[in-house]
This record gives structure tokens, C-alpha cells and sequence, in this order.
């Protein structure tokens, strides 16, 4: 009879665990933490590597502030309304099997459109409802409507809500629909076994269920859009209507003589914004968590 063989010592592969995330540890320093160590110390020193603060002192600039709110409002607007159209995309697939043709095909879709952005999508943006686009034209021969009458706002601020909105609730789908198919039957059962009624359920059971979830994609969807860079770029070819746009034209304006470290100012303050919005998520969790206890 074979003797039983003796059981392996904690931490016996460790080593070779450590070794195994050298790569993904090198791509971290390399493409993330090196990158915004540079970007905001370059905020701190002036064109002759001298510590200063005084281009901190341009977060003050009205124009910089509005940059920021206009960022901010764009970004919690479609963060928002992705989230909601999301939710209920994910509510309405649920009925259907994981295994289904029409679930596949629609996990299959949000895949690719929440990556389907930048130049592409400007393109799509332009050729279905640009001031020559398909729509626009359509719209105008037959019903006599003209969405452009108050001006083009396609390429304004504005311009980008909809837009934004094509990857926003794809990515909603992708992160809320996995806290969505947790929902376990066997609750709603149990539910109207004692008494209780569908909104009774939602209200007592699956919103606090998946409010954490929810909020944390409502906060991937903020984070999303507020660093959204190629597709402003290429609809608003003038202008820096928000911050990532700010950042181009402070690496690539002739015109801010002296104000070579601006980029690095304005990369400080989106770090700023995305570490509020961590703080408040980790807030949220931490309340979230009391009833799960």
C-alpha cells in the first residue's frame, strides 16, 4: 500500500508565485506608475528643472476651472445615463439564458462597442448625424426639421454626450450584468412566499444587493469618461473644452511660453478628481458593508 505523501508546506510555491508576477509588476512601473510620477513632477519644476509652485498656482485660472467643471458635468451626465440605460439592458437580458443566442450576441456587442471609440466612432458620429450626415439629411427632406438650426453643436461641448454614450452603456453591461445574474431566484421565492410583493422585493432585497456593484460601475463609467481623450479630440479639433483636450494644447501650443509644465499641473488635478471619487466609493462600501455583516 502506497505510503500517503506528506502535505506540501505553506508556502512552498511562493517563490515561485513572486516570480510569476515580475512581468505584470514591470508593466505597472513601466506604462503606469513611471508615467504619472513624471507627469506630476513635471508640474513642480520650471523649464530649468528648478522646484516651483508656481504652476500649481494655475489651478486657480478660471479657464482651467472651467475646464475641470465642464469634464466633470460631461462626465457625470454620461456616466449616469449609461448607467441607467445599462441597468435596465442588464435587467431585461436577465430573463433570458446565459447560453441564449440573444444574451451571446449582446455580451458579444458590448465587448466590442465599449471599446469602439476615438476616430471611429467621431466617423460614425459625423457620417450618421453631422451637418451632411444620413440622418440629419433625412430628417430635413422629409419632416422639414433641421437639428442644426440653433448652430452646430455636434462639435461643442454637447456634441460629445451622445457620443460618450455609445461606450458608456456597453461598459455598463460588461461590469453590472455579472452582479445582476447573482440574484438568486430562491430570494424573490421566499419573498412572495411571506407575503411580500415584487417592489417590496426590489426595495428590501435587490437594490441593497446591488447597490455597491451599481455604484461601483457608475464610478468605472465616471473615470471612463472623464479621461476620455480620442474621441474629443477628433470631434472638437478646436478648442479645449475639457481637461484631457487642456492637456494636448499645454504639450503642443507655441503660444503658452513659460507654461511647458502645465500638462503635468492639470495631470496632478485629474488624479486629484479620480482619487475623491475612490475615496467617496470606498465610503460608500464601507456603509454598504454594515447590513452584510
Amino acid at each position: 500500500m502506497p505510503e500517503p505523501s506528506a502535505p506540501a508546506r505553506p508556502g512552498a510555491g511562493a517563490g515561485w508565485a513572486v516570480i510569476g508576477l515580475v512581468p505584470f509588476a514591470a508593466y505597472l512601473l513601466l506604462f503606469l506608475v513611471l508615467p504619472t510620477v513624471l507627469a506630476v513632477g513635471s508640474g513642480l519644476f520650471d523649464g530649468e528643472g528648478r522646484l516651483t509652485f508656481d504652476n500649481v498656482a494655475a489651478l486657480g485660472d478660471p479657464v482651467i476651472l472651467q475646464t475641470f467643471w465642464n469634464s466633470t458635468w460631461i462626465s457625470l451626465l454620461t456616466a449616469v445615463a449609461g448607467a441607467l440605460i445599462g441597468a435596465l439592458a442588464c435587467y431585461a437580458l436577465l430573463g433570458l439564458p446565459e447560453t441564449g443566442a440573444v444574451r451571446t450576441m449582446v455580451d458579444a456587442a458590448s465587448s466590442v462597442l465599449a471599446q469602439f471609440g476615438g476616430v471611429m466612432l467621431a466617423f460614425a458620429w459625423i457620417a450618421t448625424i453631422g451637418l451632411q450626415g444620413v440622418v440629419t439629411q433625412a430628417l430635413l427632406t422629409w419632416f422639414g426639421i433641421d437639428i442644426f438650426a440653433d448652430g452646430a453643436w455636434i462639435y461643442a461641448l454637447p456634441g460629445l454626450i451622445l457620443p460618450y454614450l455609445y461606450f458608456q452603456v456597453p461598459l455598463m453591461v460588461i461590469t453590472f450584468m455579472p452582479a445582476m445574474s447573482a440574484l438568486r431566484p430562491q430570494w424573490a421565492e421566499a419573498n412572495l412566499t411571506l407575503g411580500g410583493t415584487a417592489g417590496g422585493f426590489w426595495r428590501h432585497i435587490g437594490i441593497p444587493v446591488l447597490a455597491p456593484s451599481f455604484l461601483a460601475s457608475l464610478l468605472l463609467l465616471f473615470a471612463n469618461a472623464f479621461s476620455s481623450y480620442a474621441t474629443a479630440a477628433a470631434l472638437a479639433s478646436q478648442g479645449s473644452q475639457i481637461v484631457p483636450l487642456q492637456i494636448r494644447t499645454a504639450l503642443t501650443s507655441e503660444v503658452l511660453l513659460g507654461r511647458e509644465n502645465l500638462a503635468g499641473v492639470l495631470a496632478f488635478g485629474m488624479i486629484v478628481v479620480v482619487a475623491l471619487a475612490m475615496w467617496g466609493y470606498a465610503a460608500i462600501q464601507q456603509r454598504a458593508s454594515r447590513w452584510r455583516a
